[in-house]
């Protein structure tokens, strides 16, 4: 007997096989133009922050790499790394460095502290606590200039600020004439900058830590409060790691902005007595010295820096959204 192999009919796999991939390159086709039609609003956007963030980084970084004095304009050209040997070997740079950690960790710690006494407070039910909680957040909402400038006249000022003008009152209440009157932003200007910035920043820290106690499991406070836990063991073993991600994610978007921090050390003491922080030293070497590439090389190191703080506030964030939505 004769075998014949006869061709498989239309509509079978094989007589498929070959619209499929057209198929699946039109399927593939038309995701990709939804996808390009649900982005293409936020292409705009994105050119223009592109424009006004990284072009201005990418010439500061270009900038950097020059030797370039407005003093000295015959003096310019390509520096190589010249400028970057100068900013970690100057002395000025160094102690700025050592100002601004010092600075920028006191504010935040401090801020984190009240901040976590003042949301222990708020979470509680009381007549006025609205009100209590805009009041508290005011400070945070005061514009940085006008906020040193408040602390520098309507406080610190020898002559007629409240601070001095309250030992006057107390030393006269007590039948003294000679009340003492210090003039706090020469004798401690440090902890005067520090203090306007733990003012302004408290209720920032506030805010992060009073949305992490609002969202504590309630039922397992109260079975630990009917077992006899006492309010400083439901503190220490439920609320405190409960707020762990929130007090990690407040320190660093506080160290983040702290660090920048130019407004209160300009405003109050002018960088003077010790208080020059980073960004007033790169604010001295560009408009005073005015090296700019030097400024440049500066800029581009704090920019760094700050990257790797925020990119662990980042990843912070990321770990808290992922936990809420796993719930």
């Amino acid at each position: 007997m004769s075998t014949q192999t006869t061709e498989p009919p239309r509509g079978t796999a094989a007589g498929t096989a070959g619209p499929a991939p057209a198929a699946r390159a039109r399927t593939r086709r038309a995701e990709r133009a939804k996808d390009w039609a649900r982005r293409a609003p936020l292409l705009p956007a994105l050119v223009f922050l592109v424009i006004v963030t990284q072009l201005p980084f990418v010439a500061t970084v270009v900038i950097s790499f020059t030797r370039w004095n407005a003093l000295a304009p015959d003096n310019r050209g390509f520096a190589a790394f010249d400028n970057y040997r100068a900013v970690f070997t100057d002395p000025a740079m160094r102690s700025s460095v050592g100002t601004t950690v010092l600075l920028t960790v006191t504010v935040v710690l401090v801020s984190l502290v009240l901040g976590l006494g003042l949301a222990l407070l708020l979470d509680r039910s009381f007549r006025g606590r609205g009100l209590v909680r805009t009041l508290l957040i005011t400070p945070f909402l005061v514009v940085p200039v006008a906020s040193a400038l408040l602390w520098k006249h309507a406080l610190y000022n020898a002559s007629y600020g409240l601070l001095n003008g309250v030992l006057t009152w107390i030393w006269r209440l007590f039948g003294s004439d000679s009340p003492p009157q210090p003039d706090w932003m020469t004798d401690s200007p440090l902890a005067a900058v520090e203090v306007s910035l733990i003012w302004q920043w408290t209720p920032f820290m506030m805010l992060i830590l009073l949305a992490g106690l609002q969202s504590r499991a309630g039922d397992a406070i109260e079975a630990a409060r009917m077992d006899g836990a006492s309010a400083f063991d439901v503190f220490r073993y439920l609320t405190l790691p409960h707020l762990r991600r929130y007090l990690e994610l407040a320190a660093l978007l506080g160290t983040v902005y702290v660090v920048q921090n130019f407004d209160a050390v300009f405003t109050i003491t002018s960088g003077g007595l010790g208080t020059a922080n980073l960004p007033y030293t790169i604010y001295q070497t560009f408009y005073q010295a005015h090296d700019y590439g030097r400024a440049s090389a500066q800029g581009v190191v704090v920019v760094l820096c700050s990257l790797v703080v925020a990119t662990f506030a980042l990843r912070t964030v990321s770990s808290l959204l992922r936990e809420e939505v796993t719930r």
